[in-house]
């Protein structure tokens, strides 16, 4: 009896374990390079919900809720900060609580709804303002309803970007495992976990005593992050207005005002200009990585040819130049379309060179930021290097709607023409260029004196650990 007993156990755990076998057989044929065509596909998605919408959303606010220039630009402003801000709580939800996955399926329906409700503004006409082309109709204000449904649709889509921006590349990552029970290292941790661990100081002398409180006992390694942090903050402030620069939308107003024919039959819509600055973007690391690193890395002795540091500086000046150019341009543009019948006399392609700066000046600085963070922060602290970039694009959209807000109430006193008025012939916006290229010089020696307070902190620290 006692044997059968004995065979009847044995029998039960052969079975629990073929079962558990076979379910991590099954598991092992999930994921793989198969899953990559649809995480590609929905990471592209999102972008052409988010950065694709962004030039053309300028004419949609200006020619169907009547905004005017400047308040169409604050609001994408405000809706790229908040994006980029979601995607901080995007990461942290996933890691924390939910996993990718589901961040990612909720940022997709996220993204589904805030689409079909924009598209619902384009074919419902209670949920936009009577169209001022309509006999015996006027120019109406948008309603507090059609705007509250227009900013609920921009949150959604903040929400998407904000779950899928951060999950994708790590999720994709997750899918090339080669067995389901190795330990997954994340490629992107809580950025929160680090500014809520806080240093303290111990009271009692014992460290040893078992009395103490492990959490209040600041290890060597968490002070050092901190230090690694505090080093940092002031060279990754300098890029605020750098993305601040890049990201404005007044050269898709400009180009909207130009000829954009290549051809008789052929033109370029006005928003699609930004192409040429990810090509620019584009071009250019591939250039740097495969041509010109070789040859500096003999000349500089550093591996990547120029250092993080020269390389952000370099983007700097480039991003003054690009703004120099921009007011020249526009100036002439100002010129010839208020001298002649013709509003459309001068070539959309003038504005190729300052787009291209731009695309220069990001290609060097955000990617030497990058690497920089990566350089100077512990290994223990991957994934806090991607957070200050998305924190730094949400500041600078900030930053740019204030600027704007400024600018435009500053120069309308006394009943003038704005510099930033919705008619570009009649405003200044060569003068708003001109502005931006004296930020961006007070910048770039700002940045000269973060790089040597920098050098010093770097060496104190050295010497301190020796």
């Amino acid at each position: 009896m006692e044997e059968h007993t004995n065979n009847e156990e044995k029998l039960s755990i052969d079975t629990e374990l073929n079962t558990k076998l076979l379910d991590q057989n099954h598991h092992d044929h999930k994921g793989g390079l198969r899953t990559m065509p649809f995480i590609i596909v929905n990471e592209a998605f999102e972008r052409i919900a988010s950065y694709g919408l962004t030039p053309n959303m300028i004419f949609y606010l200006m020619e169907v809720y009547h905004m005017e220039a400047v308040t169409g630009t604050s609001i994408l402003s405000i809706w790229s900060a908040l994006s980029n801000t979601l995607s901080i709580f995007g990461a942290y939800i996933s890691d924390s609580y939910l996993g990718r996955f589901h961040v990612i399926a909720i940022g997709s329906l996220s993204t589904l709804f805030g689409m079909t409700f924009l598209w619902l503004t384009s074919m419902v006409p209670q949920l936009t303002p009577s169209s001022c082309n309509e006999l015996g109709s006027s120019c109406s204000e948008p309603s507090l309803t059609q705007l509250a449904f227009l900013f609920s649709t921009f949150g959604l889509l903040s929400i998407g970007s904000g779950c899928i921006r951060p999950c994708s590349i790590a999720f994709g990552a997750d899918q090339l495992k080669h067995h389901p029970t190795l330990n997954n290292q994340r490629l992107i941790d809580s950025y929160f976990n680090w500014f809520l661990n806080k240093a303290c100081v111990l009271n009692d002398l014992n460290v040893d005593s078992s009395c103490v409180n492990p959490w209040s006992v600041s290890t060597v390694e968490k002070v050092e992050s901190l230090k690694s942090i505090i080093r940092i903050i002031p060279i990754w402030s300098s890029g605020i207005i750098l993305f601040t620069t890049i990201t404005q939308n007044f050269p898709t107003l400009q180009a909207n005002t130009m000829n954009r024919h290549i051809t008789s039959s052929f033109e370029i819509p006005a928003a699609s200009f930004t192409l040429f600055m990810v090509l620019t973007v584009t071009l250019w690391i591939a250039i740097y990585d495969r041509i010109l690193v070789p040859v500096l890395a003999n000349l500089t002795h550093e591996p990547r040819g120029l250092n993080t540091k020269t390389r952000m500086g370099i983007g700097l000046l480039i991003s003054i130049l690009a703004m120099v150019v921009s007011a020249i341009v526009e100036s002439i543009r100002r010129h010839v379309a208020r001298s002649v019948s013709n509003t459309h006399a001068m070539s959309a392609m003038w504005l190729v060179p300052q787009y291209s700066l731009c695309g220069l000046a990001e290609a060097f600085n955000a990617v030497g930021q990058l690497e920089f963070y990566y350089s100077e922060l512990p290994k223990s602290m991957s994934s806090l290097p991607m957070a200050l970039f998305m924190v730094s694009n949400a500041i600078s959209g900030l930053v740019s709607s204030l600027l704007i807000n400024v600018v435009n109430s500053v120069t309308s006193e006394g009943g003038k023409v704005s510099w930033l008025s919705s008619d570009m012939n009649e405003g200044h916006i060569d003068y708003y260029y001109w502005l931006l290229s004296f930020l961006n010089l007070l910048n770039f020696f700002y940045y000269l004196l973060c790089c040597r307070a920098h050098r010093s902190l770097s060496s104190s620290s050295f010497i301190t650990r020796e």
